[in-house]
């Protein structure tokens, strides 16, 4: 039988968090004297009393977590905190309706990064930091961030931490999970921090700073202005941006054997980081081809921006300083693969994932070498470890069930009355988590308000797949997971 109790007992704990993270965005309100701090003061109390009705439903329970319970738990989580975290959109009137509140904010926690909001611009300053940092706690996970600071909360998290870490392939830096989780917040928290330096010495404002380097880190995308880091025009800002966001696309456990342990040449030899840096190399070659060809940009103009759009599409960040809507088509096609493959599992992207893509490839190597001989014996090895027929299994089963989520959803909204080219690329940005879309109706500099509310929950649970990579939510809906047996 699950152990409903648990479960409760957890969110309702985690919904004390959210609290704590709304009154900090309530604190810069007040402070700025604007006209959202009462929606705040509202969700704050709102938060707590969800807090307390969830630990009193979850009163008395043993603190035993299995791995139904644990994908239940992770999966209810982010629906809730979604759910919790739309009230000062609502409260404070800057989103007047539930679908648009709620998909701002899926959107925010699952570092998707597209908005309905028109004109962020409008915006007071504690509702622009709460969008923020919805994508900051989200980026690695709101139940591992919940592992690193109260590991005591979450009976059983190795479970909870399989069913909400992203990649299929997960290395464990130390034998408790708690440590884990510390060290990893310790170098996003660092990675924070350099990337708001290094955009207050560009010359961001401290608000500024702080916001962008959140929501780069995260790789989530959403911005204080409406033209995102174009808006500054600065060079630096923009080479600023390419790096962090290439770090944070990075595994955190290689960049944590690269840093605390000295394993300079293991960073190297990594065949996921070595397909990951490959990608953004022939990506952004091609891309600076057309530029220079088609649109006329100078070849450092056309390296500065190329690259820009190649790691903001495939980290997943959703961040732009140019308008690629505008650019030949083929460079669509070239950043849409960007897009569906993600960068390196264990980081804050989404995607499919280079390691996947490598163990794909070496999959077909391996078919053709077994065509021309039939009897050889050809393990799948990726970095040295071969993987297990389960996982291979497993990879090509994820596969399958992402192309067809993209492609259900896809069919959906051309019956909703979406055009076919941004269906299918809004398909992919939500089931990737990348935010932007290609198109002439929705572009990739322009808001997702004019969907249809239909479609606006359909994409919600899409970007909720996506972020716990489809099966955690899709085995609730199988008749097994609910039998007492």
């Amino acid at each position: 039988m699950l152990n409903y109790k648990i479960v409760y007992s957890v969110i309702g704990a985690l919904l004390y968090i959210e609290a704590a993270m709304m009154a900090l965005c309530m604190g810069m309100s007040f402070y700025f004297r604007e006209d959202d701090s009462m929606a705040f003061v509202i969700s704050v109390v709102l938060t707590i009393l969800g807090g307390i009705g969830f630990r009193y439903l979850g009163r008395h329970s043993e603190n035993s977590l299995g791995r139904r319970e644990a994908y239940l738990l992770v999966t209810f989580t982010w629906i809730v905190f979604s759910l919790f975290g739309s009230f000062p959109f609502m409260i404070s009137g800057y989103i007047n309706n539930f679908t648009d509140a709620y998909f701002e904010t899926m959107s925010g926690f699952t570092t998707t990064g597209c908005s309905i909001l028109d004109d962020v611009e409008s915006l007071p300053h504690g509702i622009l930091f709460w969008r923020t940092m919805t994508q900051w706690i989200g980026g690695l996970g709101i139940v591992f961030f919940t592992i690193a600071i109260i590991p005591s909360l979450v009976g059983g998290n190795v479970k909870v931490f399989s069913a909400e870490a992203t990649g299929p392939i997960r290395t464990k830096m130390h034998p408790r999970l708690s440590t884990t989780a510390k060290w990893i917040w310790s170098i996003y928290l660092f990675l924070t921090v350099a990337c708001a330096i290094c955009y207050y010495v560009f010359g961001m404002g401290l608000f500024d700073c702080m916001n962008y380097a959140m929501t780069t880190t995260a790789t989530g995308g959403f911005s204080t202005h409406n033209a995102s880091t174009g808006y500054f025009h600065k060079a630096g800002i923009d080479y600023t941006a390419i790096l962090f966001m290439f770090l944070s696309g990075t595994s955190f456990t290689l960049l944590y054997l690269t840093l605390f342990k000295g394993r300079v040449r293991q960073f190297f030899r990594n065949s996921e980081f070595r397909f990951y840096v490959i990608v953004v190399l022939i990506s952004t070659i091609s891309i600076c081809a057309f530029l220079v060809h088609d649109n006329g940009y100078t070849l450092s103009d056309a390296i500065r921006v190329g690259l820009f759009q190649v790691m903001s599409f495939i980290t997943t960040t959703g961040i732009f300083n140019d308008d690629a809507a505008k650019w030949h088509h083929t460079t669509w096609v070239i950043l849409s693969i960007c897009m569906f493959l993600g960068a390196c599992s264990g980081s804050t992207s989404g995607g499919f994932k280079c390691i996947r893509s490598v163990m794909v490839l070496t999959i077909l190597k391996n078919e053709v070498r077994r065509i021309l001989h039939p009897r050889a014996v050809l393990p799948l090895k990726v970095n040295d470890n071969t993987v297990p027929y389960s996982s291979q299994v497993t990879l090509l089963a994820f596969l399958t069930a992402y192309m067809l989520l993209c492609l259900f959803t896809y069919f959906c909204m051309i019956l909703m009355g979406v055009d076919s080219t941004n269906s299918i690329t809004i398909a992919i940005s939500c089931a990737s988590n990348v935010g932007p879309t290609l198109g002439l109706e929705i572009g990739p500099t322009m808001s997702w308000g004019i969907l249809p509310g239909t479609v606006k929950w359909l994409l919600s649970g899409l970007m909720l797949m996506g972020r716990l990579e489809i099966f955690t939510v899709v085995v609730l809906f199988t008749p097994s997971f609910w039998k007492d047996h």
